[in-house]
């Protein structure tokens, strides 16, 4: 394991195999399309395929411009995928249509996003986006009050002191935790979290790393942990995925991912993690097009190979073909 990485937080024995996952992709894509007269097309997501299980948290690690967010957004169905299927329960998500399916959909499926100012009606006090909740989506819900102080408090947030505030009046730390009490007040299966505490300090991303740890272990929700940080994915996830350029390059058991990285690009990132021990060496200069050659390099030595099992909780993309 690279230095500078933190112990692993032991979250939950991995997935039972026979437990049916809660959401499943097979080759999911997705091409964006630019251009009037001269239409130019990305591909953000190439052929990607993984499963979620319940209580379990899933590590999604790749630089900026990835693909990584573009799965978050299509699990949410603000993106509709370009080919390939992607199931909830076994359901094909891009036939969830009609009001009251979306309602029940977006009830089981949130997400929570990196600035969580934007989450939130600056107009609107706490308690009325609370009560916004209730209105779609627990319409029937007779204690309204006192469900609201129970998430709260297990967020480890004081209602009497949050709920009659501005969303401006709040830290982000706190924006967040309103967020995750959201998630709890709906009983969610699955929640995106797309660099969830990227915008907080040290001491605070601690205690959200923790709480969704926590929420995992009681409520058996499934969480898709976006971030760029090997560090925080080590410290909270039992699966790992490596995504580059759009293509999951490697994935598997966190602790194998991490003790065993094969695929060029994975190495290059644990290289890259600083040791807090050590000074930066200023001399050690970083080369894009070098990372590029030795991808080839590999790619071209495992000719043929495609995406190989290693071991039954680790595969690694060994080339292209």
């Amino acid at each position: 394991m690279p230095a500078g990485i933190t112990p692993r937080l032991e979250v939950k024995a991995l997935a039972d195999r026979r437990v049916q996952p809660v959401i499943s992709a097979e080759n999911l894509t997705k091409v964006f399309s630019s251009g009037v007269f001269f239409r130019q097309q990305t591909t953000a997501v190439n052929n990607v395929s993984f499963e979620m299980y319940p209580g379990t948290i899933l590590s999604l690690i790749g630089e900026s411009g990835s693909g990584k967010t573009t799965i978050g957004r299509m699990i949410l169905k603000l993106l509709r995928p370009t080919s390939g299927k992607l199931y909830y329960k076994g359901q094909d998500v891009t036939e969830i249509r009609g009001k009251t399916a979306l309602r029940e959909y977006y009830r089981r499926v949130q997400g929570v996003f990196q600035d969580p100012f934007s989450s939130f009606n600056p107009l609107f006090r706490v308690d009325r986006a609370f009560d916004m909740v209730y209105d779609v989506f627990l319409p029937d819900v007779k204690n309204r009050e006192e469900r609201t102080r129970e998430v709260l408090q297990a967020v480890n947030l004081n209602p009497d002191r949050v709920l009659h505030q501005f969303p401006h009046q709040l830290s982000g730390g706190q924006l967040q935790r309103l967020l995750i009490a959201r998630a709890l007040l709906l009983d969610v299966e699955v929640l995106v979290a797309d660099e969830l505490i990227s915008m907080l300090d040290a001491s605070t991303r601690m205690g959200v790393l923790n709480l969704l740890v926590d929420i995992c272990k009681n409520n058996g929700m499934s969480v898709l942990f976006i971030t760029h940080d090997l560090a925080l994915g080590y410290y909270i996830s039992d699966y790992t995925m490596i995504m580059h350029r759009g293509r999951l390059v490697e994935k598997g058991a966190t602790r194998e991912v991490y003790h065993n990285p094969v695929h060029p690009y994975t190495r290059m990132l644990f290289r890259s993690v600083p040791d807090i021990g050590e000074r930066w060496d200023r001399s050690e200069k970083f080369v894009p097009e070098q990372v590029d050659e030795e991808i080839a390099e590999f790619y071209a030595k495992n000719r043929g190979r495609g995406l190989a099992q290693l071991s039954p909780s680790h595969s690694v993309l060994m080339s292209l073909e």
